[in-house]
């Protein structure tokens, strides 16, 4: 992921920054609870295609 597009991204609902998770390949919004996945390189910011995050998964990050 470029570190550059990093650091312009924000959630597309809130505007809040996100936390990149190198891992689950995931952009995570902690403030909506939401987890958006990365393919090819390329961010998925539509809400309808995030992920929900658990109370748990949240405190991890």
């Amino acid at each position: 992921m470029d570190a550059k597009l990093l650091d312009i991204l924000v959630c597309p609902l809130c505007k809040s920054s996100l936390v990149y998770l190198k891992a689950t390949q995931e952009l995570v919004c902690k403030a909506d609870r939401l987890a958006f996945k990365i393919e090819d390189d390329i961010p998925v910011m539509l809400a309808d295609e995030a992920r929900k995050l658990t109370a748990e998964e949240i405190e991890k990050i």
